[in-house]
């Protein structure tokens, strides 16, 4: 009995009483004839869409809903938006609905169609770019830069203020860091995204992992029975020339719903670095020049059937492959205190890498009852693996060119392969009092790396055990989330989530015979609120706490060499650091956006460039070696200056308090950082666009480090033809080449050293897109549940 009173109260919260539901129904029209597939969406007055269909052959709909406020949306393609506020107490007929057609007139069509850039909900930012020129022909990481508050510099993208982001798409986090991450999204059209959505505190839905809070791409959707092809081409020229190929497939049909992409990318880039280390007895200056090949094939099939009207089984499967060879010829010029030049070094090396993930997910979805409880299960499995094999010749050299001996010759073989298998159930629970949502998930990784080293000095290659190592590193992680939503009434609403994570962690160093164990249970709780004054004047208010655990390669104790006299090692003892982030929102007529937010971060992990002033030898190690307290202001504004001319500004100040809380003999510096940006779109007649962007931000100090600074001027063109089924555009990006990584500068140990990288920011891109097939498309994306291990696959 009591086991069974267990069972009974496990499963109460899944079959609670159903409230009442009420039907509410309509007819669309023109000012001629019914409307076939028009599609009608409810959302709450926050804008979540929580239910939605589309018109029958005689432009009537019916939809089930409980008693309360809602809006309605109405759209079809050719004809003006539709938008109301309902309020249901009883069984509702609207009547009939008259759409009005698009006028022909250029201002008419312009003003009419466009839709608002930028919108502030509850808990996130809503970035909509399709005006955006620029991002004609482009990817999903071109379009997450122009998103406002976003920055993408140095393979790592940041919303301001707050540090690293991960990357979702329609809910799905893409577990990959770094350029394994810029990769996979340049793998991605932007002409596919529907809109950008800016996360800086998720809820406790989500994975607690990332201080930089979320990036979520949302992808275009349509209406059921029809199919849709989108092809893709682009070439870019930078010193080299990327030629990029992209086609996406859509088919929806009764209980069927299936997709299916390919992308494919061949070309090469330029990549330029620059490093001066002042020592005490002279300078050590480093160029470094790199042809790097840009090869990528990726691949996606989502497949989902409707056993009935309450139950769906889906599954998914992305591949992606990347082939990155380089070849790097570095030249390291050594002076001494008079700076006078004393020797040099040439290091030639050639790099033949190749990495690939595979992504599987099984899920099932079943409503409970017609008040939209829903259960869903998850089952994911992600693969990693890379490898890299380098081959490379260091020779020394007198001032006057002498030759004077081999200084390193060798061969590095690294391979690194990491699994995950996750569990994963989310309950959306919508009761009287509040909406309730709750989950769990289960996570097992495990990663294994190798590295061998050969010294072939000699001319044959000898396996150096001293240089050779493997790393085995576990994860498993065991999370449950519960969230509650509740509106108050017409002005109020909040949201409050708790996260529950327990993580065990053990990496193995099989050369250094050294185990490093982790374990530790936090809570991470989430806070929202929004007051709507009125229509002009709104305000938000929300709290998060954030983890952002090390990814597998950092804790990795093993020293790799990048040259002779300069190497790279990662800690086993790296712990996760922690942030608090508070931040408060105004808008005013959705035209004025206003953010202020405090970022505290404690235990604080980065890279630090040391060096050994007794070898001239230079260091790049990670450490938990700081504490910081982030603040800034931000302001966006949407103008129409005239009916041929719209343009978004924004304007960032940001600043810090930076200390350190282990002595690596450096002192922290911060001043103020601003981020400026403005972009605008010219109508030059009915199927014509150009677009000029400029960016700008000047030197700033952030902790350790100083930075130069960076700005950007693009323009695009864009034109359109045959009623819109095909686009050439036009773009030539960072035209005066000054949007690289400069003056990166920092002083530990009393040497300083200063870092530049420039990755070929400056290109042209021409790029042709067409679309056929029925447009109205509908394709319901799923999310992975292992949300939070591969993005720390490198």
């Amino acid at each position: 009995m009591k086991k069974a009173n267990l069972l009974i109260f496990l499963l109460l919260p899944l079959f609670c009483l159903a409230q009442s539901t009420l039907k509410l129904k309509g007819k669309i029209t023109s000012q001629t004839k019914p409307l076939e597939w028009a599609e009608i969406t409810i959302s709450n007055l926050e804008g979540k869409i929580i239910e939605g269909t589309t018109s029958s052959q005689d432009g009537s709909f019916e939809i089930n809903l409980k008693n309360g406020s809602y809006k309605i949306g109405i759209s079809l393609l050719g004809f003006t938006d539709y938008e109301n506020k309902i309020s249901l107490e009883k069984d509702t007929d609207l009547g009939v609905m008259t759409l009005k057609e698009n006028e022909t007139k250029l201002v008419e069509v312009v003003i009419q169609s466009k839709k608002k850039t930028i919108e502030q909900k509850t808990d996130r930012l809503v970035y909509n770019f399709e005006n955006n020129v620029t991002n004609v022909g482009g990817d999903a990481l071109s379009a997450i830069n122009s998103a406002p508050g976003v920055v993408v510099q140095n393979n790592t993208i940041n919303i301001l203020g707050k540090g690293t982001s991960r990357v979702m798409i329609d809910g799905r986090i893409i577990e990959l860091t770094g350029e394994e991450l810029n990769n996979f999204l340049k793998s991605i059209s932007a002409s596919d995204i529907k809109n950008i959505e800016i996360i800086s505190n998720p809820p406790a839905k989500y994975e607690a992992e990332g201080t930089g809070g979320l990036i979520n791409i949302i992808m275009k959707k349509g209406v059921r029975d029809s199919w849709k092809n989108t092809t893709t081409a682009s070439y870019d020229q930078n010193k080299y020339g990327i030629f990029t190929l992209r086609d996406n497939f859509f088919y929806n049909k009764n209980k069927f719903r299936l997709s299916a992409s390919v992308n494919g990318k061949t070309g090469y880039m330029n990549i330029e670095e620059f490093s001066k280390v002042y020592f005490e007895d002279g300078i050590s200056n480093m160029s470094a020049t790199t042809k790097m090949k840009n090869e990528n094939l990726s691949g996606k099939f989502a497949l989902d059937y409707d056993f009935s009207e309450k139950t769906t089984v889906g599954f998914q499967f992305i591949n992606d492959r990347n082939n990155p060879d380089f070849q790097s010829d570095i030249v390291i010029d050594r002076y001494d205190t008079q700076n006078q030049l004393k020797n040099y070094t040439i290091n030639k090396s050639y790099a033949d890498r190749a990495s690939g993930s595979l992504t599987y997910n099984a899920h099932l979805i079943t409503k409970l009852d017609s008040l939209n409880r829903k259960l869903s299960f998850d089952v994911d499995y992600f693969n990693y693996n890379s490898k890299f094999d380098r081959e490379f010749t260091a020779n020394d050299y007198l001032a006057d060119g002498t030759f004077v001996d081999v200084n390193q010759s060798g061969r590095n073989i690294s391979n690194q392969d990491i699994h995950n298998w996750s569990f994963k159930a989310d309950m959306e629970h919508p009761l009287q009092v509040l909406n309730l949502s709750y989950g769990a998930k289960m996570s097992f990784t495990n990663s294994v790396s190798d590295l061998l080293y050969y010294n072939t000095i000699t001319g044959t290659p000898e396996l150096d055990p001293l240089q050779s190592n493997r790393f085995n590193y576990t994860e498993n992680n065991q999370a449950f989330y519960v969230n509650g939503d509740k509106k108050i009434n017409e002005k109020w609403n909040f949201q409050v989530g708790l996260r529950l994570e327990n993580t065990q962690t053990k990496g193995f160093s099989e050369t250094l015979n050294q185990e490093t164990v982790n374990n530790y249970l936090k809570l991470f709780p989430t806070v929202f609120a929004s007051y709507k004054k009125n229509d002009n004047n709104t305000f938000t208010l929300n709290y998060g706490k954030r983890i952002n655990r090390p990814r597998f390669d950092l804790l990795n104790p093993f020293r790799i060499y990048i040259s002779s006299n300069s190497y790279s090692e990662g800690n086993p003892f790296l712990q996760p650091s922690f942030s608090d982030n508070f931040e408060l929102g105004y808008s005013y007529k959705e035209i004025l956006r206003t953010t202020v937010f405090v970022n505290a971060i404690t235990n604080g992990y980065g890279v630090l460039f040391t060096s050994n002033p007794e070898t001239n030898t230079q260091i790049v190690t990670r450490d938990n070696y700081f504490k910081s307290l982030n603040y800034g202001v931000g302001e966006t504004y949407s103008a129409t200056f005239a009916d041929w001319w719209t343009s978004e500004n924004s304007v960032y100040f940001l600043g810090a308090k930076t200390e350190f809380i282990k002595d690596i003999n450096a002192t922290p510096s911060n001043s103020l950082e601003i981020d400026f940006s403005t972009n605008n779109t010219f109508v030059l007649g009915k199927n014509s666009k150009l677009q000029i962007d400029f960016s700008y931000t000047p030197p700033y100090e952030n902790g350790l480090y100083k930075i130069g600074y960076t700005s950007s001027f693009d323009i695009g063109f864009k034109q359109d033809l045959f009623n819109k089924t095909m686009q050439i555009a036009f773009l030539a990006n960072d035209i005066f080449n000054t949007s690289y990584l400069k003056d990166f500068t920092s002083v530990v140990n009393g040497v300083k050293q200063v870092y530049d990288q420039n990755n070929s920011n400056r290109f042209v891109r021409l790029s042709v897109v067409y679309n056929f097939g029925n447009k109205k498309i509908n394709v319901k994306e799923r999310a992975f549940g292992n949300q939070d291990e591969k993005k720390r696959a490198n």
